[in-house]
C-alpha cells in the first residue's frame, strides 16, 4: 500500500481552546479547518488533525521531533506555557506536555549519533 500522507490525529473537547494552544505549539494557527469540528495543521511530509469529539478527549499521545528542544522550550515558555523540564531517554532528548483536555504531547530530540 503506497502511502502518500500520514495524519496525527487527537481528540478534544472544546476545539477552540484546544486550537488556540495548539496554534502555540506550532507557531501558527491552523492551516485549513476542512469541516465543522476539524482543524489541520501541515506537518513536513503530513500533518496533524485536532478533531472535536468530547467523548474521546484526552486520551492520545502525539510526538512531534524538533530541531532544538531548548530552543522550543524557550519559545513556549515565553508564549506563556508552562513548561516541564527536559528529560532524556535512551535515543532521544524529552519534554512531555499536556494539552487543554490532557492529551500527552510529547516534544522530542534525538541524541546525536
Amino acid at each position: 500500500m503506497p502511502i502518500s500522507k500520514v495524519y496525527a490525529n487527537l481528540s478534544c473537547a472544546d476545539l477552540g481552546d484546544s486550537a488556540t494552544w495548539f496554534a502555540t505549539i506550532f507557531g501558527r494557527p491552523a492551516d485549513r479547518a476542512p469541516m465543522t469540528g476539524l482543524q489541520e495543521w501541515d506537518c513536513g511530509d503530513g500533518g496533524f488533525q485536532l478533531f472535536q469529539k468530547p467523548e474521546d478527549a484526552g486520551r492520545g499521545t502525539l510526538t512531534l521531533m524538533v530541531d532544538d528542544l531548548e530552543a522550543e522550550r524557550a519559545r513556549l515558555e515565553t508564549a506563556g506555557l508552562s513548561m516541564p523540564g527536559i528529560e532524556t531517554a535512551d535515543y532521544t532528548d524529552i519534554m512531555r506536555l499536556r494539552d487543554p483536555d490532557g492529551n500527552l504531547v510529547v516534544l522530542a530530540h534525538p541524541h546525536p549519533g
